[in-house]
């Protein structure tokens, strides 16, 4: 009786975890809808933290300096751009 009763509560537990996972509302996959500027504060953010390490990967003596250099002028001129496009947005 109680290797049925335990089977059953299994499978009912099974059952309710399949359930609640899949479950639309409780999707993790689902996400909200992002605007332009969502989008540009995090690749900002992004960007940031990849200058933030170049810089710490150069000191440490990763990156020779000329790519140090070529990589750093490419991502000021990327947060450049990217800074003008969030300027323009928020006060359009």
């Amino acid at each position: 009786m109680t290797e049925s009763m335990g089977l059953l509560l299994g499978c009912i537990l099974a059952l309710a975890l399949i359930v609640y996972t899949f479950w639309p509302e409780n999707s993790f996959a689902s996400q909200t809808d992002k605007t332009r500027l969502d989008y540009l504060f995090e690749r900002k953010d992004q960007l940031y933290e990849n200058l933030r390490d170049l810089n710490f990967e150069f000191r440490a003596g990763k990156y020779p300096e000329e790519d140090y250099l070529a990589q750093r002028t490419q991502l000021e001129n990327e947060t450049a751009t990217l800074l003008a496009e969030i300027d323009h947005l928020q006060h359009a």
